[in-house]
């Protein structure tokens, strides 16, 4: 079974369909790159992929625990190299609301920064993450 479908729509826009639930994106190419940006683009689409993936693991490796993992929320920057057109790094400021030990903290961090997307990237491109855990 295919995990997704992309068609491109026109002017410069695409949609992916995932094939399991049916969930609909449509991507846009960026304002510096000929597009309206009225659409995550292919390139922003990868630098929250790398946001998700690590909380998603982040997730994951808490409940296997048995902790339980408050709110977090990640602002992504996506910076662009211009020869070539590429993603040269993203940056992600985690912060994670809760009150956890210096050993869960340590173990579920990890956790998230070897996340499959983390480990799929190009070694060339730089991934600065800067984790603060709140303690509210």
């Amino acid at each position: 079974m295919t995990t997704s479908t992309v068609v491109y729509i026109g002017k410069l826009q695409t949609e992916l369909k995932h094939t399991k639930s049916g969930q609909i994106i449509i991507t846009d190419a960026p304002v510096d790159n000929n597009g309206k940006g009225a659409f995550f683009s292919p390139t922003d689409l990868c630098a929250t992929s790398l946001a998700s993936c690590m909380l998603t693991i982040m997730g994951i490796k808490a409940e296997s625990m048995g902790v339980d993992l408050g709110r977090i929320d990640v602002e992504v920057y996506k910076i662009m190299a211009a020869a070539p057109r590429r993603i040269s790094e993203i940056k992600l400021n985690v912060r994670v609301a809760g009150k956890y030990s210096d050993a869960d903290m340590k173990t579920i961090e990890a956790a998230g920064r070897n996340c499959p997307v983390a480990k799929s990237l190009h070694p060339e491109l730089i991934q600065t993450i800067d984790v603060v855990w709140t303690g509210a």
